[in-house]
Formats: C-alpha cells, structure tokens, sequence
C-alpha cells in the first residue's frame, strides 16, 4: 500500500511528458514521476506510523 503512490504517480508522469514533447519529455515527466512517487510513499508512511 506504501508504494501505491509510485506506482501511479511514475506512468503517469511518463505519460504526460510523452504527450507534450516526445521521447525526451517522457523521460523528464517519469523521473519528475518518480520523485513526487517516492516523497508521496514517505509521507503517507510517516503519516502510518505517527497516529500510535
């Protein structure tokens, strides 16, 4: 469940630079994809964790 941001937020970033500027944009939306994915699982974990 914690990776579930990532999963969603990398293909869809790749995606959307696809779309707009080709095969180099793909690649600049699936790391832009990949960092908003990896900051998105660590907040939702911390958020997991801090309602003990």
């Amino acid at each position: 469940m914690g990776c579930l941001p990532l999963l969603l937020l990398f293909p869809l970033g790749f995606g959307v630079g696809y779309l707009l500027a080709g095969a180099t944009g793909g690649l600049w939306g699936a790391g832009i994809g990949f960092v908003l994915g990896v900051l998105a699982m660590v907040m939702f974990i911390k958020a997991l964790r801090g309602r003990r």
